[in-house]
């Protein structure tokens, strides 16, 4: 059976595999996913620390892979800087944004809206029109409580295979590898920040959680924004 098809305990994997085997472990199902579906393949860039980890490991597979890249009006300057400067470097990655007029401070009232409209409609924009079959992922299930019941290869939406290659990297393994292929990384990261989001519900906290400080103060306190829990395929929502 190969490694796409796998039935291993994550938890044991986590725990049992150490840093070498794990990075060979995400390129192997990088490659065999590339093998399957080709230009089909492409890579969801948040320009978080893992989304750039899993870029490179995917650059590292082939150079042609394609990638697209959610923003927002409220990223903050730093984010805004760090991904023109990736665009720049890396035209194959396409970026995603909703225009789409927004009442109030509607990140406080209804934040799960907010991140529906902002963030879950562009990405299905991109899975759409960059005619996705497979999309990568940076989740990790020892980010936060939200993010346990993830699979390293899943489909949550019928037709739409959802690769997940560093879902039992630890965090320090994250930065192991960032530090060692001297992969670049958002500033804000410097200042004190273990995960990054829209400015207004992003903030630096000492909670262990990797996530704590995204939405404090509201029922998404270290959630979700969606992309990973509601359905992106057209076919999917009809």
């Amino acid at each position: 059976m190969g490694i796409m098809n796998n039935n291993d305990d994550l938890k044991v994997l986590v725990e049992k595999l150490n840093f070498k085997e794990k990075v060979d472990r995400s390129l192997h199902l990088i490659s065999e996913a590339y093998k399957k579906y080709g230009d089909a393949l492409v890579v969801a860039n948040s320009l978080g620390k893992d989304s750039v980890a899993v870029w490179d490991l995917a650059k590292k597979v082939s150079p042609k892979i394609r990638g697209f890249i959610v923003t927002t009006r409220f990223k903050p300057k730093e984010t805004v800087k760090f991904m023109n400067d990736t665009v720049a470097e890396y035209p194959e990655l396409k970026v995603y944004k909703s225009d789409v007029k927004i009442d109030g401070e509607l990140y406080k009232t209804d934040p799960d809206k907010c991140c529906d409209l902002l963030k879950v409609v562009p990405t299905r924009q991109a899975i759409d029109e960059m005619g996705v079959e497979c999309w990568v992922t940076g989740l990790r299930c020892t980010e936060g409580r939200t993010r346990v019941d993830f699979k390293e290869v899943e489909e949550r939406d019928r037709g739409l295979i959802k690769l997940n290659p560093i879902l039992i990297w630890k965090e320090r393994e994250v930065w192991q590898y960032l530090a060692i292929y001297g992969v670049k990384v958002n500033p804000l990261y410097a200042v004190g920040y273990r995960s990054l989001g829209c400015l207004p519900c992003t903030h630096i906290t000492n909670d262990d959680n990797e996530r704590a400080g995204r939405w404090i103060g509201t029922s998404k306190c270290g959630g979700e924004c969606g992309i990973h829990t509601r359905p992106l395929k057209t076919s999917a929502r009809k």
